[in-house]
């Protein structure tokens, strides 16, 4: 079993931007879900991953990742997944020792970018970039689940 620990921003700024070291595309669906998990299908590039998390809120969560055929994984995403699909360009970024992943939704979620920092364990401390904003780890509305269900273009600005 992993255990995921993460937290996770909206950004002040685009500060970010000039200290990207690379970039990567992610297509991804959710198969269900519900108050104790949530299932995934993700393409990146050439590759595929079967994901299921717990439902759980906060920092820390259980994680299972699984490789797929890419074949599977497109069949998934275009006849099982629930719509609108998640698209999203996913800039990484060094500081301080970790590494931060900073997601610019396309399509239904355009407009959004969060940033998240994924880290060894529970309580250990990291460095806030002068680019971070408000910390939304407890916001429901930002994880890629509830992002299917309710894009960002049909939140209440």
């Amino acid at each position: 079993m992993a255990l995921e620990v993460e937290h996770k921003f909206l950004l002040a700024n685009d500060g970010w931007r000039n200290e990207v070291d690379r970039t990567v595309h992610y297509k991804q669906g959710y198969l269900g879900g519900g108050p104790l998990n949530s299932v995934r299908v993700r393409i990146s590039d050439s590759h595929a991953w079967l994901n299921i998390k717990s439902a759980t809120i906060g920092t820390s969560r259980q994680e299972f990742e699984y490789e797929i055929p890419l074949a599977d994984a497109n069949t998934i995403l275009d006849d099982l997944c629930h719509k609108p699909l998640i698209e999203k360009m996913r800039h990484f970024v060094h500081h301080h020792g970790h590494i931060w992943e900073i997601d610019e939704f396309k399509g239904d979620n355009a407009g959004l970018i969060v940033a998240e920092v994924e880290l060894s364990q529970i309580g250990e401390s990291f460095a806030k970039p002068a680019w971070l904003g408000a910390e939304v780890t407890d916001d429901l509305r930002y994880y890629n689940n509830n992002l299917s269900q309710n894009p960002y273009k049909n939140w209440n600005k």
